[in-house]
């Protein structure tokens, strides 16, 4: 067989995405307010706890084992400043309101109806889709029961993966073809003014049932709580309690350096220059270049002129791909420089081929040891 063929089809065999943990977790056994918490983990670690998703939860919870049935600080903080997100943790780009929607009040999560999106309260109880990697076709689930929209999230975590994500019309006009969907279902899509510490975009939740209630007009944190399973609650943010923080793997270094030189410092000081192998991996990169100087962030993706491939120089499969138009074709420009993969600092974040010599930031990511 051709060996370039023999390349191609090997790579196709070995393409699957695996999810790494890209936080490292510290439970921090000592009583501080939620700002002494967030100031002592600045100055060890990275930050206070962020969670992406329920693996993130996961692990996270598994760093507090230790620590006995205690309420324990996470990284989240009520801001006052209301924003609509999903509940998978991706950002609301895309948006596909009805008229006369988004009047405010206790309407905070969203429900499809003739194929547009309205506001609803949450206690309301609707028939919901699920996202779920085992459905065979669209990837959607139908669940033909009634229930409230923290209910259903509940139910599609532990069921599936989540309540549905509505990304672009596609999305939308799937759901509105699947026959057996009625009319007023509920979506992923919900509204709150709670911020992660580090800043991330991340919108998972994990609220325990009728959480968070501000009760007394002054809970403004949030907390693990062992009466809730795990789940979390919201607290004054004066309280005493311990908490965790988190490492992050992923590390922007702003120095500007050209592709080659970029690889060799990561090598040198971390681990190597990062590879995005999956929509969550893009999403933490996305948190991390918007700290950069240059307007593109080398990753560790290099153009190979024998074969006309893409690879990362970790050695994992390209599978997910986040390429901007007209970037990252096999039909690279082999003659003038060899090519090296960046993402935009601005903009969508898209990823975009670049000749090796140019100088750029770059993120290096460190092993999980």
């Amino acid at each position: 067989m051709d060996q370039t063929l023999y390349f191609v089809l090997l790579l196709i065999a070995l393409c699957s995405v695996s999810e790494c943990v890209q936080r490292q977790y510290h439970f921090i056994n000592v009583n501080k307010t939620w700002t002494e918490a967030q100031r002592f983990c600045r100055e060890n670690y990275t930050d206070l706890a962020t969670a992406d998703n329920i693996n993130d939860m996961n692990e996270l919870k598994k760093s507090v084992n230790d620590g006995g049935d205690q309420y324990v600080w996470i990284g989240l903080q009520r801001t006052g400043v209301d924003k609509w997100q999903w509940s998978s943790g991706e950002p609301a780009l895309y948006l596909n309101w009805g008229t006369r929607q988004l009047n405010g009040g206790d309407e905070a999560c969203a429900l499809l109806r003739n194929g547009k999106w309205h506001d609803e309260s949450c206690s309301h109880n609707h028939h919901f889709i699920c996202n779920s990697s085992n459905s065979m076709n669209t990837g959607l689930v139908f669940v033909n029961e009634k229930k409230n929209w923290r209910d259903a999230q509940s139910f599609c975590r532990e069921n599936h993966i989540d309540l549905v994500s509505v990304r672009n019309q596609n999305e939308n006009q799937q759901i509105i073809n699947d026959k057996q969907i009625p009319n007023d279902v509920w979506i992923g899509l919900f509204r709150d003014s709670w911020q992660w510490s580090d800043q991330s975009d991340s919108s998972f939740r994990d609220w325990a049932s009728d959480e968070p209630n501000n009760h007394g007009g002054y809970e403004n944190c949030a907390v693990i709580s062992p009466n809730a399973l795990g789940k979390w609650i919201d607290d004054p943010c004066s309280k005493q309690l311990p908490f965790v923080c988190h490492e992050d793997k992923l590390i922007l270094i702003t120095e500007t350096l050209t592709w080659t030189e970029a690889l060799r410092y990561c090598r040198q000081n971390y681990t190597d220059l990062v590879s995005v192998h999956s929509v969550q991996m893009q999403r933490r990169v996305m948190n991390v270049v918007k700290r950069a100087s240059t307007e593109a962030v080398w990753l560790g993706l290099r153009h190979s002129c024998t074969v006309g491939l893409w690879f990362w120089v970790s050695g994992e499969t390209v599978c997910y791909q986040n390429w901007a138009p007209g970037n990252g074709t096999g039909d690279e420009d082999c003659v003038s420089a060899v090519r090296s993969g960046a993402v935009q600092s601005g903009g969508d974040q898209r990823w975009i081929s670049r000749p090796e010599h140019h100088k750029l930031n770059f993120i290096c990511s460190r092993n999980e040891d």
